[in-house]
């Protein structure tokens, strides 16, 4: 049996960049997991079955579940891998899933459970695929997937499969925010305008050029994101949430990924915690969600 835990994550910035001919798009972003996390219970077995269960009511605990699609994924090639040893048998694992991260929240927990999933699988198999193989069985479970196997700050381009090295994030502490609202990747992206001016085309360019001139970065300098628009008109709450943490915390705000949760960055614990009782106070007993944590980095 082996305990792990799976993370959470924001996007420092996200820039769209281009629609692909199969539908998906092109991403430019800053993703750094945070120390905030879900923990998983995972356990080989015997028999050819795989068992998941949750704490959150609202996650599925049959095949649809992403920990199972990521367990179902990985004994496949296992077997595959195996197909020419004597006596390779049959594989199977139970899933204990403790959810902290909300669910629906933009934070990737769904994504890191998976991930998690085939490194723990990995590891109670002696290791057999390694670290690209892993991230390459991920993208297809989803595109933050191998995001979460390479485990560490990533400037991350493509649909989620280009990942580089992040040079030296500057530690902060981050305050996010779960509005209570389940944001639809697709209808965010579908409700995106890609029309890119001479203006925009040029600071993406800029940008997208600029990453390896640097020995460290300031996160909070870079604080950005394109679907912001498209996710405000779909879901108002998430763009009246920000506007109210703008207001009482009186600094600046970001979504992260396709929604919904926002966060905001402070250099000092004693600000940041001030700031998470104030907006813990005032949402009492609401069904958004205050999270204060760091980056993992």
């Amino acid at each position: 049996m082996l305990k792990v835990l799976s993370p959470a994550k924001i996007n420092c910035f996200l820039y769209v960049t281009k629609k692909r001919d199969d539908g998906y798009h092109d991403l430019f972003s800053l993703m750094t997991p945070l120390d905030f996390y879900d923990e998983i219970e995972i356990e080989v077995i015997r028999e050819n079955e795989i068992e998941v269960s949750c704490t959150h009511p609202a996650v599925p605990e049959d095949e649809s579940n992403i920990a199972h699609k990521a367990a179902s994924l990985f004994f496949k090639n296992l077997s595959l891998h195996k197909k020419n040893e004597l006596n390779s048998g049959s594989f199977g694992a139970s899933i204990k899933i403790e959810k902290k991260i909300p669910v629906g929240a933009g934070l990737g927990g769904g994504s890191s459970n998976a991930a998690s999933v085939l490194l723990a699988l990995n590891r109670l198999h002696d290791n057999i695929f390694s670290k690209s193989q892993l991230m390459e069985q991920g993208l297809s479970l989803g595109a933050d997937v191998p995001f979460f196997i390479y485990d560490s700050p990533a400037i991350v381009q493509g649909i989620g499969e280009k990942l580089a090295k992040c040079p030296n994030l500057i530690p902060y502490y981050v305050l996010a925010v779960y509005p209570g609202v389940v944001a639809s990747t697709q209808k965010v992206f579908k409700n995106f305008d890609i029309k890119l001016t001479k203006k925009r085309k040029l600071d993406i360019d800029t940008r997208l050029n600029i990453w390896d001139k640097f020995d460290e970065i300031d996160a909070i300098k870079h604080m950005h994101n394109d679907l912001e628009a498209a996710a405000f008109e779909l879901f108002p709450d998430i763009k009246d949430t920000k506007e109210e943490m703008e207001c009482v915390l009186s600094e600046k705000v970001c979504m992260t990924g396709s929604g919904s949760s926002l966060f905001a960055f402070f250099i000092d614990y004693k600000k940041a915690e001030k700031a998470y009782s104030l907006l813990s106070d005032m949402w009492k007993g609401s069904i958004k969600e205050v999270l204060l944590t760091s980056f993992k980095l």
